[in-house]
């Protein structure tokens, strides 16, 4: 994740190519998913905070050491 910008949230559409996913899916993992991806409701603005992205993606890593939990 690019953290030298100093934001503390990120529109959907920064949020989904920050994951490199469509912003579709991003859809889907915020409002179908359960427990869905935290996020932030400003009036009718949504917004990611990054370390919630990254948190996000450690917690569901698969492969190698990541499956002795």
């Amino acid at each position: 994740m690019n953290e030298d910008t100093g934001k503390l949230l990120v529109s959907p559409n920064e949020a989904a190519r920050l994951l490199s996913i469509s912003p579709r899916k991003l859809w889907d993992m915020t409002f179908t998913q359960t427990p869905g991806l935290p996020h932030l409701k400003m009036g009718r603005l949504t917004r990611y905070r990054i370390a919630d992205l990254q948190a996000y993606l450690e917690a569901n890593l698969k492969g190698g050491q990541h499956d002795a939990r």
